[in-house]
């Protein structure tokens, strides 16, 4: 690691808002002086959030199927096409989740699956239609760039056509999954999915066609800075192009009963994840919210992330399947995300899937008055 390197030129450039570069980037990824770096990004998430308000959604993962014909040895969800513990979610089942979510105050539901080999556009329409008919209002977040990629490989179609038609299904925004390390030689390392072209041509196209999109990463998966920093350059280089990524998740790989996690060492620390969050922050100067993932972190860093450039608290996570199979098990609901928020010093606010601020009557206001509840949710955090 480079510890001797004087970063504050490079802080300075970043703090005058001027783009920082590659090197720029994989000099602060190698630096040791990680609290520097989070103080600088907190300061450039002031200036793109000045008003001191941290958001949270209300939402939950739902998974369609968990049949899938690739393999990712860094995946303890997905089960191939035959085996025993196959399912496919019908749509009665998906409604009851979507009535749970709403009950708890949701405004949309992130819903992906496996690559199954059988589904074609027409299923995914079908799908879209139904919900959207009966729930106009609830925002459909589904599909990631590898499910729209298997969908192009079944279907013969372009993916323009594919994002055209589920848009005009009802699918409101697609999440930023499967994206990994947007580098193939990481990729086919691990998984034999979409390549990295393919994912941002996905998201190209989703952009074109009028949708809007996170970017994700996970790391930790045999990769190294110069993987990480391609990553995020691509990431900003489609966005300049675009503009259509609402937001950039990292996180850090969970091995537990994954057959890479046998393989993988040495796994990123806290520390790693908050300097590639900071690092992210600081490179990716023209996405506006970073998300906290606590999900995989932990209430306690995904809290300290606040102070090293996310301004989002991510979700309360009604349901999480994919990464919780490989080990995360945290779990918050709304009374805790936002005590979280207020003791970083922030005011918590509700969101929508695109950002927008969601106000209702019985949100739970955390303050003072509810002592005994803190003093619970303390004890919580601390176990």
């Amino acid at each position: 690691m480079n510890s001797t390197t004087d970063i504050q030129p490079i802080l300075d450039r970043a703090f005058s808002g001027e783009r920082l570069t590659a090197q720029d980037c994989m000099t602060l990824l190698e630096s040791s002086d990680f609290v520097r770096i989070g103080l600088a990004a907190d300061e450039i998430r002031k200036r793109f959030h000045p008003e001191g308000i941290v958001t949270y959604i209300i939402d939950r993962n739902i998974n369609y199927t968990n049949v899938c014909n690739v393999v990712c040895t860094f995946c303890a969800f997905y089960r191939r096409p035959g085996h025993a513990e196959t399912y496919v979610r019908t749509h009665d089942e998906i409604r009851q989740k979507i009535d749970e979510t709403i009950a708890l105050g949701g405004t949309g539901v992130l819903m992906q699956g496996g690559l199954h080999p059988d589904f074609g556009i027409e299923w995914y329409e079908d799908l879209l239609r139904t919900l959207h008919a009966e729930y106009p209002n609830f925002q459909l977040h589904c599909f990631s760039p590898p499910e729209i990629h298997n969908i192009h490989l079944i279907s013969g179609l372009p993916y323009e056509t594919i994002m055209a038609r589920l848009k005009e299904a009802g699918l409101y925004s697609l999440p930023g999954g499967g994206g990994e390390i947007l580098d193939d030689e990481v990729r086919k390392r691990v998984s034999t999915k979409c390549t990295t072209d393919e994912w941002l041509d996905v998201m190209r196209a989703v952009h074109q066609v009028g949708l809007r999109s996170t970017a994700t990463m996970m790391f930790g998966i045999g990769d190294s800075v110069v993987h990480r920093v391609r990553h995020l350059e691509r990431i900003r280089n489609l966005q300049d192009e675009t503009g259509g990524f609402t937001a950039f998740i990292p996180w850090t790989f969970q091995r537990e009963n994954t057959a890479l996690g046998r393989r993988i060492k040495e796994e990123p620390t806290g520390i790693d994840y908050l300097k590639m969050l900071s690092v992210s922050r600081l490179f990716l100067d023209n996405i506006e919210h970073f998300q906290s993932s606590w999900l995989t972190q932990g209430l306690k860093l995904g809290q300290v992330a606040l102070r090293f450039g996310a301004d989002d608290m991510g979700s309360i996570m009604i349901e999480e399947n994919v990464v919780s199979a490989a080990g995360a098990h945290n779990f918050a609901d709304e009374k805790m995300l936002r005590y979280l928020i207020r003791e970083a010093g922030f005011r918590p606010q509700q969101r929508d899937i695109l950002y927008k601020h969601v106000n209702r009557e019985q949100s739970p206001d955390i303050d003072a008055k509810e002592s005994a509840h803190l003093g619970e949710l303390s004890v919580l955090i601390a176990d």
